[in-house]
């Protein structure tokens, strides 16, 4: 046989193995397998729920490459894998979890997202029936691994926040608070609301509101009420 007729023959042998590759059904079903794995994003829809632009729009820089984000109040058409509320106090935060939970019997798990690391509003958000907390001063891959925990169904919550409950002193740090917090509280527990009060101290309403927010997280309370009980358990000695 001739260097041309072998070279012929292994040409043939060639092209037989590769229409044989071709046909192969196993082979069309792997790469067909492997063109659905790559289109699909690991994390699903994540429903980003965020009124301030800036945060939302880092947020959505962050999650885009591993999920198909959607963003607004109203929901997605498809059922999302989890959802994301920006807050930064507890204030409206038990209504909206609650309106996420009657979107459908299968209501996603939500995970509440805050600028700083908030213990006193991380407990309140679980406490209130969030999935997890989450927070600005994560790092990028340390928020795509909560939020795929969450979309598991398990809790995600800082690790700082067990020590946080546990030695938490509840009645209060009185002393942390500032002459005008403490003025401001004796009205809370008078009955006053925050407009009655700013018109006594000739404050602002946001004012009022942005110093009972500060007192709130000094004494490790969610709300007026539980200000008022722990000023009148000082004042009782209990």
């Amino acid at each position: 046989m001739g260097a041309e007729e072998r070279r012929r023959k292994l040409r043939a042998q060639g092209a037989q193995l590769d229409a044989a590759a071709r046909a192969a059904p196993g082979r069309r079903h792997l790469e067909a397998g492997r063109e659905r794995t790559s289109a699909t994003k690991p994390l699903g829809v994540v429903w980003v729920d965020c009124p301030r632009s800036v945060v939302r729009a880092g947020l959505v820089r962050v999650l885009e490459k591993r999920a198909t984000v959607h963003q607004g109040p109203k929901p997605p058409d498809d059922v999302p894998s989890c959802v994301i509320l920006c807050a930064n106090s507890h204030e409206g935060l038990s209504e909206r979890l609650e309106f996420y939970r009657e979107q459908s019997p299968d209501a996603p798990p939500v995970v509440v997202f805050s600028p700083q690391l908030d213990l006193p509003l991380a407990r309140d958000a679980l406490q209130a029936g969030a999935s997890g907390f989450v927070h600005a001063e994560m790092m990028p891959d340390q928020l795509l691994r909560a939020l795929a925990v969450a979309a598991r169904g398990e809790l995600v919550a800082p690790r700082e926040l067990l020590g946080y409950v546990l030695t938490k002193d509840y009645s209060g740090d009185l002393a942390a608070l500032s002459v005008r917090q403490r003025e401001i509280l004796g009205y809370v527990v008078e009955g006053l609301s925050n407009a009655e009060i700013g018109r006594r101290l000739y404050l602002s309403e946001s004012t009022i509101k942005q110093h009972l927010r500060a007192a709130y997280k000094l004494l490790g309370v969610s709300n007026r009420t539980e200000a008022a009980k722990t000023m009148r358990n000082h004042a009782r000695g209990v």
